[in-house]
């Protein structure tokens, strides 16, 4: 009896043929990148990349792994506060690090609830700033999509979540991202032209293919998140089991508190829309003011008023809109209460 592999649906899903280059050095990989051009991909620990690949989702010819350059797994802190995260550092890592933890909950927080524990040893912070959108339509398998007609983002024509419109829909799925505008990091990336340094609310794109703000051949070094003197933060995520998915809400809220008032905010959401949404309407309800339960209520209506989330994730979109507003307070209460001696 003849052995068949199955794109999908089968026992067996398995990778495309590729070539693979591991650089141990910065300059060498952007030289490596250069000289492949958009046949190349830069990869890190792969828990998405290789999936995707394996359900033809993304099918580049060239493999660039990041993982042997030194300067993208330190982790530095500031002699004037504040820490530099290498993109390459594991969210296992980060977790291990108590002293982040204390620094920055909410970094903690979302690393917890990342996918499970192997993943979490080979999933990188800068893999997860950077991991693809998803959709109910795109993340199906290569016969499922192929029978029913590729979408917007891979070579399509139309986009099924909205088949009169022309941009594709698909939705953020880091848990990272949300977190990383709240805290207020920023990025920075090196290229063949030069390096830059990005803020993490303006690294992210409204559109679920062109998602970044990175060009291809450029590579994410670094995330430095600023001092935390007065800053409280905390995340919230919505999936439908304990451990592995993906979110299909995540709630990221960072509050300065002086003298007993709020005197900043940053609440952003994840997984609502093709990228990360900052409501500064909620943010201006809370700002200069005690947070009491009336203006906490006030603060999550306003973030449930300011998304509309699409019915092309886990859960009906109307689910979703109003557990914004139930996590948003959740958060807020959190932040409020003292903590446990």
């Amino acid at each position: 009896m003849s052995r068949r592999v199955l794109h999908d649906g089968g026992a067996m899903l398995r990778l495309p043929p590729f070539r693979y280059f591991a650089p141990r050095s910065l300059d060498e990989a952007l030289r490596i990148l250069s000289d492949h051009g958009s046949e190349a991909q830069i990869v890190a620990g792969g828990t998405d990349l290789y999936p995707k690949m394996k359900r033809r989702q993304i099918e580049p010819r060239v493999l660039v792994s990041v993982r042997r350059i030194p300067e993208l797994s330190r982790i530095v802190w500031a002699t004037h506060g504040g820490v530099t995260l290498g993109a390459g550092v594991t969210l296992a890592r980060v977790l291990a690090c108590e002293d982040l933890a204390i620094a920055y909950p909410a970094l903690a927080r979302a690393c917890a609830v990342i996918a499970h524990p192997p993943i979490r040893s080979m999933g990188t912070i800068g893999g997860n700033l950077c991991i693809d959108t998803r959709c109910t339509y795109y993340d199906q398998t290569f016969f499922w999509r192929e029978a029913l007609g590729f979408c917007l983002k891979k070579g399509g024509a139309i986009c099924p979540v909205a088949p009169g419109g022309t941009r594709c829909w698909a939705v953020s799925s880091s848990d990272g991202a949300p977190v990383m505008i709240a805290l207020g990091a920023v990025l920075h990336l090196i290229g063949p032209h030069g390096e830059r340094t990005i803020a993490a609310e303006e690294f992210y794109r409204d559109d679920g293919i062109q998602y970044l703000a990175k060009a291809p051949e450029e590579v994410l070094v670094e995330v430095t998140l600023p001092r935390e003197d007065g800053w409280k933060s905390t995340y919230w995520k919505l999936r439908r089991r304990g451990a592995i998915d993906f979110p299909v809400l995540g709630v990221a809220v960072a509050v300065r508190m002086e003298s007993g008032r709020c005197r900043d905010a940053r609440i952003v959401l994840g997984a609502v829309g093709s990228c990360p949404k900052r409501i500064r309407e909620a943010e201006n309800i809370l700002e200069g003011n005690r947070l009491e339960p009336d203006v906490i209520e006030g603060a999550a209506h306003a973030v449930s008023r300011a998304i509309r989330p699409l019915d092309n994730a886990d859960f009906l979109h109307l689910y979703r809109k109003r557990m914004a507003s139930v996590f948003t307070q959740r958060a807020l209460r959190e932040l409020t209460d003292p903590p446990p001696r």
